[in-house]
């Protein structure tokens, strides 16, 4: 059987955890057939981001141009998209209709704090988007004001949807979403459906290895788009995805940093998370 094809739209990550490399990895994952746009060359590895070269605009439109009008894809994911240039080439294709089912993953600043976007960029693709999943520092970048509690996030998942995108994940998994201050027991996402909040619960998982969470969450929704799910199975079916990936690679040590997922389930994983498709199917790992 063809598989279906998904494009991911972001920057390149040497170190292999995060960025182009991880959308690629997920969407294999998946068994989805992934292509890509390259939006900027980083290097970095698990502790830091050491220099960033962007792509120009032109070169992106091209890249663009040359995947769509062959390899169409059925779901688009963007990540890291650096200046405002590169944003408004990939609305313009958006707006041209060339990137379906577009899910934004607002990539500002990388898991070990160095800055890889602007807030105003990023906006610029939110009234195409059919999802968005900005984390709890992002969304704060793209509000102006700091969200940290479930029922913060809830109300910027509605805020960020009043700027055009269907549907928007506040994520929270990557600190104490209860500000407690001591580890949580539950993962706590927030997701408006477009009549209401949903909020997602899922086990936390305590380890350093959390490289390229955000990219792996939004590439699996959009494989899961690609593969013909409705956008709130997609996003659940995300969740378990990424959490099975974290509790396989926790024990890992790789690079003296924030280490990478097990994206294909090397490890095996937490065998309670169900991966199984709209059909009854199962999926990659």
């Amino acid at each position: 059987m063809t598989p279906p094809v998904a494009l991911t739209v972001a920057g390149s990550d040497s170190g292999a955890g995060a960025g182009i490399q991880a959308d690629l990895k997920v969407f294999a994952a998946l068994r989805v057939y992934g292509t890509s746009v390259l939006t900027a060359i980083t290097a970095q590895n698990t502790r830091a981001v050491r220099a960033v070269s962007p792509v120009s605009a032109e070169m992106v439109t091209e890249q663009l141009t040359a995947v769509v009008e062959d390899l169409p894809p059925l779901a688009v994911k963007t990540g890291m998209l650096g200046g405002s240039a590169v944003a408004e080439a990939v609305a313009q294709a958006a707006r041209d209709g060339l990137l379906p089912n577009l899910v934004v993953d607002p990539v500002l600043v990388s898991t070990s704090g160095h800055r890889l976007g602007a807030a105003d960029a990023v906006a610029r693709l939110l009234p195409y988007a059919l999802v968005a999943t900005p984390n709890r520092a992002e969304a704060s970048a793209l509000l102006g004001w700091p969200v940290r509690t479930p029922d913060e996030m809830a109300e910027a998942a509605r805020q960020l949807a009043d700027r055009g995108t269907r549907y928007v994940v506040v994520t929270g998994g990557d600190a104490d979403a209860a500000g407690t201050g001591s580890e949580p027991e539950n993962a706590v996402d927030a997701l408006w459906t477009g009549t209401g909040v949903r909020l997602l619960r899922g086990p936390w998982v305590p380890t350093r290895n959390t490289h390229g969470t955000g990219c792996s969450f939004s590439a699996a929704i959009a494989a899961r788009l690609a593969l013909g799910d409705e956008v709130p199975e997609a996003v659940t079916f995300a969740k378990e995805y990424v959490n099975r990936a974290l509790r396989g690679s926790r024990r890992w040590e790789l690079g003296g940093g924030h280490g990478p997922l097990d994206h294909h389930g090397w490890s095996g994983g937490d065998e309670t998370v169900d991966l199984t498709g709209p059909s009854g199917e199962r999926w990659g790992v």
